[in-house]
C-alpha cells in the first residue's frame, strides 16, 4: 500500500523546510542552536499539520543524533522507561549528541507519564522535543515545562499552501505519472484550514477519484464535491477540532442554546478532552458577558472545576447546564474591548510618569521626595469617593471602559456618571 502524499513529500531537512521563517529561517531561533549543535529540550506548540513532528525529525538529522519516538496516544510510562532506557546506552551523558526523544501529543500524557521523563531531561540523558496543539502552560506539568523552551509554529498562509501543492506536482512520483492542472486552488485551501497534511489529503483524494481521466483540472467545484460526499468524522486531534469548537463559542456568543448544545454534543462524541471544553467557557464568560451578568464567570469557573472532579460521562450534563445559561444570559463584551483600548494605548504612548501621589511610600526617602503625598483615601470620605485623577496626566479622562445597552451595565452606566460627572458620561 503507497504512503500518503503528505508522507512521500515530507522535508528531510532545512532547506525543504516551509513557513516558520521566525525559528528555522536564515536568523530563526532554532536555526542558530541546530548549526551549534546545542538543542535545548523544547516543546513545539501548534496547531494540526504546520509541520511539529517533520521539525523534530529535522533537527535530529541536522543535529546528528539518535532520534526516538513515543506516541502519547499509544504509550504508557513502561513504555516512557523503556525508551529513556535505550537512549542511555546510546548517547554519552551531558554531552552535545545525547538522543532526542520525540514526544507527539505530549499534551495527552498523564501527570506520572510526564513525571517519569523529568530524571532523564534533567540528568541530560536525552533531549526532549515534544509536540502538542494545546497550550503547553495548561497541559504540561510545571516541572517539566520549566526545563523545556516553548516555540510557537504559526499555521500556513495562502502562499506556503501554494507552494506546498506546487512541490507535491513537481517532486513526488505517483503525481508525476499524471497529467494535472492546478486550475482552481481555493476549495483546497479553504476546506485545509491552514492544515498542510489535511491539504494534501484532501488534494490526493480528489487525483485518485479521478483514475479514469488522461487530464485531471483541479477545480473549486470537483474539490468541493467530493469532499462533501468523503465527510471527515470530528477529531479532537486535528481535522475539524478548530471549526467545530469555533462554532461552538460563535453559538454561544449568538444566545443559541440549541446549537450550542448540539456543537458540544459532537465534541463528546468525537471524545474532546472535558477540561479544553469548560476552559473555552471561562474565556467566553468574560469575553462575551462579563458585566451583563458576572454570575456567568463564577457558573463557567465552577463547572470547570465539576466536570475536571467528575470526568465523562456524568460532565456532559454539568456542561450542558453551563453551555445554556451562558448562551440565554445577556451578552456584553464590553471587559474584553476595554483592555484591547488600554493595551493599545500602552504601546502608543510608552511607561507614562505614575503621579507622584499615587506611588507607594515604604521608605523614609520616598516620602521626602513626595511619593503617597496628597492623595486622598477615598473611605475617608462621605460615601467612599472623592474626586481624584488616577491616570497618568498626559492621557487624562481617557474613556476605555463603555458601558453596553443591557440591564447589568446601564445600572453600572449611571452608577458612574452620578460618581464621576461629565467625565463618565457616556
Amino acid at each position: 500500500m503507497s504512503e500518503p502524499l503528505a508522507e512521500r513529500i515530507r522535508p528531510k531537512n532545512l532547506e525543504e523546510y516551509l513557513s516558520q521563517d521566525h525559528l528555522v529561517g536564515d536568523k530563526g531561533s532554532l536555526t542558530r542552536q541546530i548549526k551549534k549543535g546545542i538543542i535545548p529540550s523544547l516543546i513545539l506548540w501548534g496547531p494540526p499539520g504546520v509541520g511539529k513532528t517533520t521539525l523534530a525529525t529535522i533537527i535530529a538529522n541536522e543535529s546528528n543524533r539518535p532520534f526516538y519516538t513515543l506516541s502519547a496516544i499509544s504509550s504508557g510510562v513502561k513504555d516512557v522507561r523503556e525508551v529513556i532506557e535505550k537512549a542511555k546506552n546510546s548517547g554519552g551523558l551531558f554531552t552535545t549528541k545525547n538522543p532526542i526523544l520525540f514526544i507527539d501529543e505530549i499534551h495527552r500524557f498523564s501527570k506520572s507519564q510526564q513525571d517519569s521523563l523529568l530524571g532523564a531531561v534533567e540528568k541530560g540523558w536525552v533531549t526532549l522535543v515534544g509536540a502538542t496543539t494545546e497550550n503547553p502552560s495548561f497541559e504540561v506539568i510545571p516541572a517539566l515545562l520549566s526545563r523545556c523552551q516553548v516555540y510557537v509554529l504559526n499555521p500556513f498562509g495562502k502562499k506556503e499552501l501554494n507552494q506546498l501543492l506546487i512541490r507535491a506536482l513537481e517532486t513526488d512520483q505517483q503525481l508525476q505519472k499524471r497529467s494535472i492542472e492546478l486550475k482552481e486552488t481555493e476549495a483546497l485551501l479553504q476546506l485545509s484550514g491552514g492544515d498542510a497534511r489535511k491539504l494534501l489529503n484532501i488534494f490526493e483524494l480528489v487525483v485518485n477519484n479521478q483514475e479514469s481521466q488522461s487530464t485531471i483540472t483541479i477545480t473549486n467545484d470537483l474539490v468541493t464535491g467530493l469532499v462533501q460526499q468523503n465527510v471527515v468524522r470530528y477529531d479532537k486531534t486535528g481535522e475539524q477540532h478548530y471549526d467545530i469548537i469555533s462554532a461552538f463559542i460563535k453559538s454561544i456568543r449568538g444566545s443559541d442554546p440549541n446549537a450550542a448544545v448540539y456543537w458540544l454534543a459532537r465534541m463528546i462524541e468525537g471524545g474532546e478532552d472535558v477540561k479544553f471544553i469548560a476552559r473555552r467557557l471561562i474565556i467566553l464568560a468574560s469575553e462575551d458577558i462579563g458585566n451583563a451578568n458576572p454570575t456567568a464567570l463564577v457558573i463557567a469557573n465552577n463547572t470547570f472545576q465539576a466536570v475536571t472532579t467528575i470526568g465523562y460521562p456524568e460532565a456532559r450534563i454539568i456542561l450542558s447546564q453551563c453551555v445554556i445559561y451562558l448562551a440565554t444570559s445577556p451578552k456584553s463584551n464590553a471587559s474584553y474591548l476595554a483592555i484591547n483600548k488600554a493595551q493599545q494605548l500602552v504601546k502608543q504612548t510608552g511607561d507614562l510618569s505614575i503621579p507622584l501621589y499615587l506611588r507607594n511610600a515604604p521608605t523614609t526617602l520616598m516620602k521626602e521626595l513626595g511619593y503617597g503625598q496628597d492623595y486622598k483615601y477615598a473611605h475617608d470620605y462621605e460615601g467612599g469617593f472623592i474626586h481624584q485623577e488616577f491616570m497618568p496626566d498626559e492621557i487624562q479622562n481617557t474613556k476605555l471602559y463603555e458601558p453596553k445597552n443591557n440591564q447589568r451595565e446601564n445600572s453600572l452606566r449611571v452608577f458612574l456618571k452620578k460618581l464621576w460627572g461629565s467625565k463618565y458620561n457616556y
